[in-house]
């Protein structure tokens, strides 16, 4: 198992390296630059610039620079933030949008499991057409209009929570609501087909056979093993909700990386863009491998081996 994860992780090594690439070359061709303004610079001011940041090098030796201070863990400066760095930036928001994420898989994995195991011990009745609709509805309606729906119930209607901003545990329950939204659904669906897939199996109708209760029969042979498919997802699920939160971040004001990526693709900040870029490809390479190890753990009859 070690080799293979020592493989896995030069493939990871390799697929950053490849994002890396492509996304530096992608944004250095998009059109304007770090600094376009409303108002043009004088035409000196902006040679002395060109020169301080390097943009007056050929591109290839841009990148060559680049990923030579990469090398020794260094973004870049911003250019949007003149007294910050990119590393700075990192550090401040990377906390910001790890509690983000990390409460919203947790609220994800409580309702999403906790519907699908009420929709699967009844099928085809109400509480299971009830779920069907919360899932399609969740899965369908975008996180803006979620967020927009929860502000105006629950903070502007009831003023149970804050609109926006970031510090206070009360803070964090309509973003990662908002967040959670879509994982919620799918989780809860695909407990609820697992489930119902695991009570047909033999092992389940000879717990049944042996006497043993409804409630341990559903929890520790039905539910254990209908886990293991979740088990498999959360690895994508926790990097979608670490990096898919570009519009939660934004609508609640959120200082978090999502927000800062979205400011700096559109000042063309290109240390910060490709800083986040890098933050988020570490953090679905290592997520996948942790889960592909947690897979083996929970279902002993998989090989890691196996699966490479």
């Amino acid at each position: 198992m070690f080799k293979t994860i020592i493989l896995r992780l030069i493939t990871g090594g390799l697929v950053l390296f490849f994002v890396v690439s492509l996304t530096f070359f992608l944004i250095r061709f998009l059109p304007g630059g770090p600094f376009d303004a409303e108002k043009d610079l004088p035409p000196k001011i902006m040679e002395n610039l060109e020169k301080k940041y390097r943009f007056d090098e050929p591109v290839w030796k841009q990148y060559l620079i680049y990923v030579n201070n990469l090398a020794h863990g260094d973004f870049g400066p911003s250019y949007k933030y003149v007294d910050r760095s990119a590393n700075e930036i990192i550090a401040d928001t990377f906390p910001v949008s790890l509690q983000l994420g990390i409460t919203a898989l947790l609220i994800s994995l409580v309702f999403g499991i906790s519907l699908g195991v009420v929709s699967s011990l009844s099928p085809r009745s109400f509480a299971d057409f009830l779920t069907a609709v919360i899932s399609i509805s969740l899965v369908s309606v975008p996180n803006f209009v979620v967020g927009a729906i929860l502000i105006y119930f629950f903070s502007i209607r009831l003023g149970w929570f804050p609109a926006a901003l970031w510090g206070r545990p009360e803070h964090y329950i309509l973003p990662a609501l908002t967040l959670a939204a879509g994982s919620t659904a799918y989780i809860a669906r695909l407990v609820r087909s697992s489930m119902i897939e695991a009570s047909r199996e033999l092992y389940v109708r000879t717990a049944m056979a042996k006497g043993l209760s409804r409630i341990k029969i559903i929890y520790k042979h039905i539910l254990r093993n209908a886990l293991i498919p979740v088990t498999t997802v959360l690895g994508p699920i926790f990097a979608y909700l670490i990096t898919g939160s570009f519009v939660v971040e934004h609508i609640f004001a959120i200082p978090g990386m999502g927000r800062f990526f979205v400011f700096a693709v559109s000042n063309r900040d290109y240390s910060v863009v490709l800083a986040i870029t890098i933050v988020y490809t570490i953090i679905l390479v290592l997520a996948n491998l942790i889960v592909d190890v947690l897979y083996t753990r929970l279902d002993p009859r998989i090989s890691f081996n196996k699966k490479t």
